[in-house]
């Protein structure tokens, strides 16, 4: 019986750089890899074939040529140095090594020692090396144990911890134990590779049950050499070749069950060699022969199926998918949606389900292309054609604006949506709108020309209606809303309370005097109003907006009473006298028989606009908020401050507090008064 590992050949970081590899050659011709893109010979002959060259060194590849940085990564200095050489790279970087390169980096700046746990003189490790400084590489427990004698003071050293992608899970576990024990600031980053782990567990899996175990890929390969040392401690006989070749057929055929895995760095095509060789000499006990069963274990998927797999990792730009199929699936971050907004971490995890749909199949390297967003267009069809048909609102993301509005999607698909159904004002911009999530009501659906048309504003104007209603059956004098400005008029703000809009007249924006609300409030503020009036006949609801605790006049009593001097400025001129700001918002009165001690024709002739003087309070009428002021009384006692006390002239004064100017006749007698005193 044969059985052969699921997660046999190509991982997906080995697969990912040969394709690249192999894209760059035929966009940029000959190419070159920074040391082998891949750990075996006969891939890297045949990659050699198609004019992609790799090089033992930097030093062998020509100034300003085209490179490629292979899936182990490389150092820091390297970058710098093919730069300094003119030469342009693609970089190839396993997603896991560069993770594992931000780690180092971000853990040796914060003065942390860094263990490698891994193989030394490894690329992939000498690349992480080359993103701190002093690192310690651990290739198992002895060596840790040796390191953690010779070095002073280790048990009190703050050490963070990462792991070769292809390290022994084992080995990774047994360090991790000592390392726990032995000191006492240790961070730990488990960075083997999702893939190797799953390898290696089967690999241990199948040989455990297995009386003849065959190990494909080249020597030089870390993981391959992992794979051939964890089977051969599960199974006695146990067998590495690279190729066909090397295969002991009296073993195989002396086996009644085989087990049969590959490194990472095994293409397909070695595996089917291996096993097309073997077809012809044995047949199974079920009478299949090895192609057959290669065959089953090969099976593939075909462009446009729809499929549901397993994540097994998460990247910054892909996961990775178990299919249960000998291909390897990835769907990457911009084939999982359309929403810009999307974030992988609060949707998926590893282990969670997921269905896709598949776009590509590369059967040569063994992946596996899919998309989300693509199955979920399918899907959302069906939800969008439900939607017209029983009058229901979808939510959108909108993410796009063209000439005659904007383009949101909807469970995947795109919808169009007028600029007049955007529910935006007409000198709005519709870019206001781009990464929003919308409401919309689909208007049109025509599945053969795969358009669709939407309403924003439908969905608004209904919503409006709704609340309109709730607040007309409780609305109430004294009510408080949060609201929006809508527009403004010369005479107020109408202001949106959640469905309906009520006015807030220009008396009852400030306490100051103001020309325009705009010097208050701008369309789109969002304000704190209460209801001070309603005709529920015509529907017209009076706001207030002015705050009782902004009060200037409560601000003035509590710092002056009468008798005090205070500092005011001349701001506006009456035939009987001069009026003056106090505090902002509250004014006085200077009559005009108390701003000078001679006699005066007009207010003018002493005083002048913007001219800042000292005056006496002389009165308070707090039940009409006037005051009056006096120059003259500076240069007598003050006035003490009881209900009977002789008031300084009976003017009128105003507290300037509603913002309406009002035209105020002096009493008949004023006048008459003053010529009398004078002589």
């Amino acid at each position: 019986m044969i059985m052969l590992a699921k997660t046999a050949g190509f991982c997906f970081g080995v697969s990912r750089a040969v394709e690249m590899a192999q894209n760059g050659c035929l966009e940029h011709g000959e190419i070159y890899t920074l040391g082998p893109v891949i750990h075996n010979s006969n891939v890297i002959k045949r990659l050699e074939t198609q004019g992609i060259h790799a090089s033992a060194g930097i030093d062998e590849i020509p100034d300003a040529s085209f490179v490629v940085i292979r899936s182990h990564g490389v150092s820091k200095k390297t970058y710098e140095i093919l730069s300094e050489k003119g030469c342009r790279y693609i970089d190839a970087t396993c997603p896991f090594v560069s993770k594992i390169h931000d780690i180092v980096r971000r853990e040796a700046d914060e003065g942390r020692k860094i263990l490698i746990i891994g193989t030394s003189g490894h690329p992939e490790v000498s690349g992480i090396q080359g993103w701190c400084e002093n690192a310690e590489v651990i290739e198992n427990e002895n060596s840790l144990t040796e390191w953690f004698n010779n070095t002073e003071g280790a048990a009190a050293l703050p050490i963070s911890v990462v792991a070769q992608t292809t390290s022994n899970s084992c080995i990774f576990k047994s360090c991790i134990a000592f390392l726990k024990k032995a000191c006492t600031n240790v961070r730990i980053f488990d960075t083997i590779c999702n893939a190797t782990v799953m390898r290696q567990k089967e690999a241990q899996e199948l040989a455990s049950h297995s009386d003849y175990m065959i190990v494909i890929g080249d020597r030089e390969s870390s993981n391959t050499k992992r794979l051939f040392e964890i089977c051969s401690r599960f199974c006695e006989k146990t067998a590495l070749i690279e190729s066909a070749d090397e295969l002991d057929i009296a073993s195989v055929k002396s086996a009644r069950r085989i087990g049969v895995t590959a490194g990472a760095s095994t293409p397909a095509w070695i595996i089917k060699e291996v096993m097309d060789t073997m077809s012809d000499e044995v047949r199974t006990e079920s009478s299949e022969s090895f192609a057959e069963l290669l065959e089953h274990s090969f099976k593939t998927l075909n462009t446009g199926d729809k499929v549901e797999g397993v994540v097994t990792n998460i990247t910054p730009t892909e996961i990775q998918v178990d299919l249960g199929v000998k291909h390897a699936g990835y769907i990457t971050i911009s084939e999982l949606s359309d929403d810009p907004s999307y974030k992988v971490e609060e949707h998926l995890k590893v282990g969670d389900k997921i269905e896709a749909f598949v776009i590509r199949v590369n059967d040569l390297e063994g992946m596996i292309m899919l998309s989300k967003k693509r199955l979920d267009s399918i899907k959302g069809w069906e939800t969008i054609e439900a939607a017209r048909e029983d009058k229901t609102p979808v939510e959108g993301i909108i993410v796009e604006e063209n000439k005659g509005g904007v383009v949101a999607v909807c469970s995947g698909v795109r919808v169009f949506i007028p600029a007049s159904q955007s529910g935006l004002a007409k000198d709005k911009p519709l870019s206001e709108l781009l990464k929003t999530k919308q409401r919309l009501r689909i208007t049109e659906v025509n599945r053969a020309r795969r358009r669709v048309v939407g309403s924003i504003r439908a969905v608004l104007m209904e919503e409006r209606r709704n609340n309109s209603e709730k607040i007309w059956e409780t609305i109430e004098v004294g009510n408080e809303y949060r609201g929006v400005v809508k527009s403004l008029t010369s005479y107020g703000a109408f202001v949106d309370i959640g469905g309906i809009d009520g006015m807030v007249h220009v008396s009852e924006l400030s306490w100051n005097r103001i020309k325009h609300p705009s010097e208050v409030l701008n369309v789109g503020d969002e304000i704190d109003v209460r209801v001070i009036g309603l005709d529920r006949d015509k529907k017209k609801i009076s706001l207030g907006y002015r705050q009782s605790k902004n009060n200037p006049w409560n601000l003035f009593e509590e710092k002056y009473k009468i008798g005090d001097v205070a500092s005011v400025k001349v701001v506006k001129f009456m035939p009987f006298g001069a009026f003056a700001e106090i505090i902002p918002g509250v004014d006085g009165l200077i009559h005009i028989s108390q701003i000078a001690m001679r006699r005066i024709e007009k207010a003018e002739d002493a005083l002048k606009l913007g001219q800042v003087i000292d005056v006496r309070i002389t009165d308070i009428d707090k039940d009409k908020k006037k005051i009056s002021l006096s120059v003259k009384a500076l240069s007598m006692p003050p006035v003490p401050d009881e209900g009977n006390a002789p008031k300084a002239e009976e003017a009128p004064t105003i507290v300037a507090s509603s913002g309406e100017e009002n035209d105020i006749i002096p009493e008949a007698d004023a006048p008459a008064e003053e010529a009398k005193t004078e002589e």
